[in-house]
């Protein structure tokens, strides 16, 4: 018998269809049995409750990126691998993998052409982006359909995502579906399980994500809008600022990371609601406003489950184990986000729960800089169908073949009532 018990004892695998389909009660015995596990497939410890998950967002001993403080061959890792080289320039200069003081400098640039004043503002656009993309999604499609429905994914949330950031960032409309087939194809390699195939996909998109963002800023150097790219253009012209390769990974990083994170909650969200029709009846009727009822959709089936540090630093504890420089920890955002000791009766779907101290966008320094974005557009959404009071499932839905980013791969449904 070993001495140590890993996550593997308990079910977790994620390459396992029935664990993606349901990964929260292996996550109830992984709490259960400790609050780290080791996971040797990846060779990385787990963080299972939210006390040790919350610290560890927080302690700057723990890092993204460690090539700011180590050589490779010192932290006894490998140097990153030539064939993806489009992808390693693509993730250079993200938000999400830098540390201070790169990461300081850049979200503090970012965040002057990216309030949340600024995002507020936005909500009467955005609204009505919302009410026209559903209007076409369930006018068009349910007419060639054969369930006389359609899919609140692909029909609606998808279009509707893109346009948002296409319209923020001042790409051109025609050129979202462009965008959309790139950052499926990137995300990819966030996965604990990556193919050859999938990361050579994920290496091409990358590459020409980087050619077309580049002339992009080009376009906007010689013409300025009132965009985003516009604005990081002009902040980088100012001196020590933003460098090209700077802006390049920014537009990418909210592209990619604030429409899978939108269009996956919204599409979890809304099949938890239809499960249990009587919470959805509390946000149709009104008794939940769509805000409160978005805080439940991001923590109960979280579009993210799964976030990883390298340790920097010798004695970090967490949990039961004291860590070393070099080792690899991953914060376990679902299980984190149904841990009895923080929420009272986590795996019940309560849409007044109102708690949006959950782990949905992360904390610390790498807190989600598009949460206010996020949380606009999935309130818009909710805000127009709670007038379907009776919307329902065509099929149950199927989740995609991925376990660190969940989402959906459909949500077909009908609308039996007219707002």
């Amino acid at each position: 018998m070993r001495a140590h018990p890993t996550a593997a004892d308990v079910g977790f695998d994620p390459q396992d269809p029935a664990f993606i389909a349901d990964p929260y009660p292996v996550y109830t015995r992984m709490r259960e049995l400790g609050p780290v596990l080791y996971h040797p497939v990846r060779d990385v410890y787990l963080l299972n409750r939210f006390a040790d998950v919350h610290v560890a967002l927080r302690d700057r001993r723990l890092g993204r990126a460690y090539r700011h403080r180590f050589a490779d061959k010192e932290f006894g890792q490998e140097p990153p691998d030539p064939r993806w080289q489009e992808f390693n320039a693509s993730e250079r200069w993200s938000l999400l993998n830098l540390e201070p003081p790169d990461h300081t400098r850049l979200r503090r640039l970012v965040t002057k052409v990216f309030t949340a004043r600024s995002i507020a503002g936005l909500r009467p656009q955005i609204e009505s982006l919302a009410s026209t993309h559903l209007d076409s999604a369930m006018s068009v499609r349910p007419a060639a359909s054969r369930d006389g429905g359609f899919d609140l994914i692909s029909d609606y949330a998808q279009p509707f995502s893109v346009e948002v950031i296409c319209t923020l960032l001042g790409v051109p409309l025609g050129d979202g579906p462009r965008l959309l087939a790139w950052s499926h194809a990137i995300v990819k390699m966030y996965e604990l399980s990556t193919t050859d195939a999938e990361r050579t996909a994920a290496d091409r998109a990358a590459g020409e994500f980087n050619a077309y963002v580049r002339s992009l800023i080009a376009a906007r150097r010689e013409h300025p809008e009132d965009d985003l790219v516009s604005e990081l253009v002009t902040v980088a012209d100012r001196g020590d600022k933003l460098t090209e390769d700077e802006i390049v990974c920014t537009v990418i990083v909210l592209l990619n990371a604030g429409h899978e994170a939108t269009v996956n909650t919204l599409g979890n969200g809304m099949r938890a609601m239809l499960n249990h029709p009587r919470q959805w009846a509390r946000v149709t009727s009104g008794e939940v406003a769509p805000a409160v009822a978005v805080e439940e959709m991001l923590r109960w089936d979280p579009p993210l489950q799964l976030f990883e540090r390298w340790v920097l630093a010798d004695g970090v504890v967490l949990g039961d184990r004291t860590f070393r420089v070099g080792e690899r920890i991953a914060m376990m955002f679902g299980s984190a986000n149904r841990d009895p000791q923080r929420f009272p009766d986590p795996d019940t779907f309560d849409v007044g729960r109102g708690e949006s101290t959950h782990i949905g966008f992360g904390g610390g320094l790498h807190f989600c800089i598009g949460a206010p974005l996020a949380r606009l557009e999935l309130e818009a959404s909710v805000a127009l169908l709670r007038h379907y009071p009776h919307l329902q499932l065509t099929q149950q839905p199927s989740y995609q073949p991925y376990f660190v980013i969940r989402g959906l791969s459909a949500l077909r449904l009908r609308a039996d009532s007219e707002r």
